[in-house]
């Protein structure tokens, strides 16, 4: 008999970052949530806010996980996800889109990992698919000067990896060369542009055309997400592939969006949406309208990350996924780290998200920011 969810702890903290990422500073914040059920079971979650990225910030995602959602979803069925998601969508409106979704996916994610244990199944089984694996990871490449790539193709090269997303916008003639550069370092890798909605309409346009003659294999939220002509013209266009990002948050504005046709395909984040839950539906409604996934992320730290290798190993993912996590982060909370051969990440294996999480060490990294 499925029991009932006793009680929810909330944990903040910031694991410590190597490298330079423009959206990291001071640290990758994170929140780690813990829900028990009432006969002792236990799935952890992860919210991984960036407010240089969202209007979540670590503070505001602490308090509505603390003092709003968590609450409310006492005594609640924990194998019941959307019935949690109703209740978060109750506790917290939306506007746009779904309430504070970077926040809500640590929800979302601890009652997939204590679902998983209490039936005694990994993701994929409790989706009926295989686990899948291992993913490739495409290796990052955000500089703000040319010098620097060759320090950065040394990295990835020692560290084994082969395929690269760049960091680009607003200088377009700054990233042409870039991406020049990068495709001329690896001519077979698979190369992906990510602006984050930094272009406006018109750059857009031209970088779509001059960033696939640099080699580009496709380009990521070339301008803001309510730009929807933009969007239109750009696929219309069709120099490049053109896929969505920040503006895609449920299920709902992504159908929308198709039927306006402003995109090629999507790049998945469960992080970004909600978590698993919202992300699974995004990645069956791609799929059957034979449009373009990729795999990405909030560099997601390790039980975020988990979470995305189970569902991007569940549904095969085919290309190289930009899960930057092992690139900028130092450090984990598990008592055994997620496998990463080379560019190669394993999918955890066993029930829930396939995870032992370390407590004594994340409420150690809690102390730890409380006295920064």
């Amino acid at each position: 008999m499925v029991g009932k969810i006793q009680r929810i702890d909330v944990f903040p903290y910031r694991y410590p970052t190597c490298g330079y990422f423009k959206f990291l500073s001071g640290g990758r914040a994170a929140i780690a949530v813990k829900v028990t059920a009432d006969d002792g079971t236990v799935g952890w979650g992860q919210s991984v806010p960036i407010e240089t990225w969202s209007d979540e910030t670590f503070e505001a995602s602490t308090i509505a996980l603390r003092d709003y959602f968590a609450p409310r979803l006492i005594g609640h069925d924990p194998t019941d996800i959307p019935g949690a998601h109703a209740i978060m969508d109750r506790t917290i409106a939306g506007t746009f889109s779904t309430s504070m979704p970077i926040t809500r996916a640590g929800i979302d994610l601890a009652l997939h990992d204590l679902t998983g244990k209490l039936l005694g199944r990994s993701l994929g089984q409790m989706w009926g698919r295989a686990t899948g694996g291992p993913l490739t990871l495409s290796w990052t490449i955000n500089v703000n000067r040319l010098d620097d790539l060759d320090a950065s193709f040394a990295e990835a090269r020692q560290r084994g990896y082969r395929h690269f997303n760049i960091k680009v916008a607003p200088n377009l003639d700054f990233d042409v060369e870039l991406a020049r550069r990068v495709r001329s370092h690896s001519p077979d890798g698979f190369l992906w542009a990510d602006a984050n909605g930094g272009y406006d309409v018109a750059t857009a346009l031209r970088a779509a055309r001059t960033l696939a003659d640099a080699g580009v294999d496709v380009l990521e939220s070339p301008v803001k997400p309510h730009q929807l002509s933009g969007y239109q013209s750009l696929k219309k266009l069709g120099a490049l592939p053109i896929v969505m990002d920040e503006g895609v948050v449920s299920p709902v504005e992504l159908i929308e969006f198709i039927r306006l046709k402003m995109l090629d395909g999507l790049a998945m984040k469960p992080a970004r949406c909600g978590g698993l839950w919202s992300n699974k539906q995004q990645i069956e409604i791609i799929q059957q309208e034979g449009l373009i996934w990729l795999g990405s992320g909030l560099a997601d730290p390790d039980i975020s990350l988990a979470a995305s290798l189970a569902l991007y190993g569940a549904f095969d993912l085919k290309r190289p996924a930009a899960l930057n996590g092992p690139q900028f982060l130092a450090g984990h909370v598990l008592q055994a780290p997620i496998r990463i051969e080379g560019d190669q990440a394993y999918v955890p294996l066993g029930p829930g998200l396939g995870i032992r999480v370390n407590e004594p060490e994340i409420r150690r990294l809690v102390q730890q920011t409380r006295q920064r």
